[in-house]
């Protein structure tokens, strides 16, 4: 419905917004929106900036926490590899996945740029969809990704309880976590770690009824928790890479995965960076206390916990997160 209702003149208004685009408009009698654009009159010249327009890096760092938001999930085929039949299939998996979503979030974005303008698109209620679809078809339009909404909101929810489950028995399987977490129940799932996930599930949802903006915490502090495995992931890697581990009997991807680690690692810095300290702060809270399930698991084995270096990324992170409460407690990081 978005390919059908799409306005090259509006959206050539939008990026553009070239007297003949306007003057295409005014011929169909769309005059809504146009003086915001100092197109009619002298509207121009009485348009008075109410505050410093942001650079173009500021406008593209504000929307790169919600470009990694909407990939969250394409690794899934990764996490649940142990399933695969053939182990190409996870490669294949994952690239389909990345392609799918990049596919759905350019159409999606750059199309609604086709029907509205921007004053009317920046006014929408989230979800955005509605409101583009409800400009289109009418009201039904708006119940109807509303209901979409709810549904992909439920099969998030499962999924990704499952994932994060799947993710904390891997790590117990490989003795990182307390070797409960890797027990499972007569249907082969790892009963432990589920329960775990949704706990914490369940305080993070009761944390958001005491967030003003609860959507955009939710988003940012995932899309920052997130990031900094994401780092650890292409460091390693990259890691590697440098020093030839693992290839000693295969050295024809050396040069190529050296590459694609390079750009992880920048790209996972950039996004931190871009994320800002709010958020890697408001992460050590979570990621300190995550901690000692490592502690107990290294109990468990009776090996030493940390290593010279570990502890003082230890340290490190603790210290983030005792500044973050109290970040919290006196106001300085509100939520």
């Amino acid at each position: 419905m978005l390919i059908f209702a799409f306005k090259s003149d509006v959206f050539a208004l939008n990026f553009w917004g070239t007297p003949e685009t306007a003057a295409s408009l005014a011929s169909v009698g769309d005059l809504s929106h146009l003086n915001d654009y100092g197109y009619v009159g002298h509207a121009a010249a009485a348009i008075v900036p109410t505050a410093e327009p942001e650079s173009l890096f500021s406008q593209v760092r504000s929307t790169m926490l919600v470009t990694v938001f909407v990939f969250l999930g394409i690794e899934g085929a990764s996490v649940y590899s142990r399933y695969a039949k053939e182990r190409s299939h996870v490669g294949i998996a994952t690239v389909l996945g990345f392609i799918g979503v990049l596919c759905l979030l350019v159409l999606i974005t750059m199309l609604s740029y086709g029907v509205l303008l921007r004053p009317d698109l920046a006014a929408l209620r989230q979800p955005s969809m509605a409101g583009v679809l409800e400009a289109i078809v009418g009201r039904w339009g708006a119940i109807f990704i509303s209901v979409g909404l709810i549904v992909s909101v439920l099969g998030a929810y499962l999924s990704w309880s499952l994932l994060a489950a799947e993710v904390l028995f891997s790590a117990a399987k490989s003795k990182s976590m307390p070797k409960v977490f890797a027990t499972e129940n007569s249907n082969a799932v790892p009963s432990s770690a589920v329960w775990l996930t949704n706990i914490t599930i369940q305080v993070f949802l009761i944390l958001t009824l005491f967030s003003d903006y609860a959507f955009q915490l939710a988003l940012e502090l995932t899309s920052s928790l997130t990031l900094i495995p994401y780092l650890l992931v292409g460091a390693y890697g990259l890691k590697l890479a440098l020093t030839g581990e693992t290839y000693e009997t295969d050295k024809r991807d050396h040069k190529k995965d050296l590459i694609f680690a390079l750009i992880a690692t920048f790209y996972a810095l950039l996004m931190l960076y871009a994320g800002g300290m709010k958020y890697l702060l408001l992460s050590a809270i979570i990621y300190g206390p995550g901690t000692l399930l490592y502690i107990m698991a290294k109990r468990e084995q009776h090996a030493k916990v940390f290593t010279p270096a570990e502890m003082g990324l230890f340290v490190i992170v603790m210290v983030a997160a005792v500044a973050a409460i109290y970040s919290i407690a006196t106001g300085v990081i509100t939520i």
